[in-house]
């Protein structure tokens, strides 16, 4: 699995200079993380039969995998549904775009139509791994265009000086160079772009961005860059403290895309194990004695997904065991639908070790957010006080864990 020094690597090979290559498209309004992790891994899916296999873009969203996944994960109508053609189109088209100016692809032209094949294999599996990946992909790649292109020095005044005249700067100079370098001659244009440009950039840079055309009441957060923004952090942010989660529900019906979910957490599964392979030699996350030579090529949920979708697609929630640990401990007597409540407590207190050595380690890539494992606790034991521990306290959430399981 690469690392984030490598799609870095990867993006310094090339020129990605909007004044020379003309290209408009070089990023558009489809290009969100969510929706770009899962054309990279539609495209990928398809392209492990053949590597060298080249195809179009209804070829990917008529493929077995992304029928079977895309309608429910997006709400869309079926992919093969006549009226939803021009919406797939774009939904599809614009992702591959980017990725064949980045690289990541290859295109060719015949006549009118684009024909692709996978250009880098590894680079497409990080993006398709998950959206946090797709999203670093996308930081780095618009960072390295615009500084290739001779505009991110009025992108980075942005960041430093965040008031409206500097916002009205940016915006007026990006849609400029734009007109004046290729071929989108309209503003409005030029602003649906901008935001695709700006709002991840300002993500990484802890800054204000632009929404609803003007600069951004607050940072841009993680959940305003998805294309499919459903946050069940913003969806309990009015619950009252001291209300139960179920209570609330039942007084608040919620809307769960188990589909959505179930899909990002099998991918969350799938980086949880090569991250573990590559960094940790394959090792439980859970260390006994009696299995510490065996590998640990399963990936437990702690809170099971069935009972709390909304936590099963967070790294925190998930720890790679052994089959015993997994089939025999976490679920006595392999009964999946059963937890050991004893050995969940372990298991969260294990997390909570990897997690601090993860994010305290500068030789490996921090996959893990203090701020998620909070959440996760909050969620799992409905909780709220769990919310209010500092940033990096590991001492309290121990503490929260162990005064849970006594309780």
């Amino acid at each position: 699995m690469l690392t984030q020094q490598d799609i870095v690597d990867f993006c310094n090979q090339y020129d990605y200079d909007i004044r020379k290559s003309g290209n408009g498209r070089w990023i558009d309004q489809k290009c969100a993380a969510d929706v770009v992790t899962v054309v990279a891994d539609c495209i990928y899916n398809y392209a492990l039969e053949d590597k060298d296999r080249i195809f179009t873009t209804p070829e990917i969203w008529h493929y077995q995998y992304t029928v079977e996944n895309v309608e429910a994960i997006f709400k869309k109508p079926g992919v093969e549904n006549e009226s939803a053609k021009n919406e797939y189109d774009k939904f599809f088209q614009q992702p591959m775009e980017m990725l064949a100016n980045a690289q990541v692809l290859k295109k060719t032209k015949r006549g009118n139509r684009n024909y692709y094949r996978v250009n880098d294999m590894t680079v497409l599996e990080y993006i398709a791994l998950r959206e946090r990946n797709a999203l670093f992909f996308l930081k780095t790649y618009i960072e390295k265009a615009l500084k290739d292109s001779g505009i991110y020095d009025v992108f980075e005044d942005f960041f430093t000086t965040q008031t409206k005249e500097a916002y009205k700067e940016l915006k007026e100079a990006f849609s400029s160079f734009t007109i004046r370098n290729t071929k989108i001659n309209g503003v409005t244009e030029c602003n649906r772009i901008f935001i695709k440009v700006l709002n991840p950039l300002a993500y990484f840079n802890n800054s204000c961005g632009t929404e609803k055309g003007k600069i951004s009441d607050q940072i841009i957060t993680y959940d305003m860059l998805m294309y499919n923004r459903n946050n069940f952090r913003d969806v309990y942010a009015d619950k009252p403290k001291g209300v139960t989660r179920k209570d609330y529900a039942a007084n608040h019906p919620i809307e769960v895309n188990e589909a959505y979910y179930h899909y990002q957490s099998t991918k969350a599964k799938k980086f949880l194990r090569l991250f573990n392979d590559q960094n940790r030699n394959g090792q439980t996350e859970h260390l006994e004695n009696a299995h510490i030579q065996d590998k640990a090529i399963h990936m437990h949920h702690i809170f099971p997904e069935s009972v709390y979708p909304e936590i099963c697609y967070y790294l925190e929630n998930i720890i790679a065991l052994t089959p015993t640990q997994h089939l025999n401990y976490a679920h006595p007597n392999g009964r999946t639908q059963e937890i050991d409540e004893q050995y969940q407590h372990l298991l969260l207190l294990s997390k909570a070790d990897r997690i601090q050595e993860n994010l305290t380690n500068t030789a490996v890539e921090k996959i893990y957010e203090f701020s998620n494992f909070l959440f996760v606790l909050n969620v799992g034991f409905d909780n709220d006080d769990v919310l209010e521990i500092a940033d990096m306290d590991f001492c309290s959430v121990v503490n929260a864990i162990n005064m849970h399981y006594v309780a």
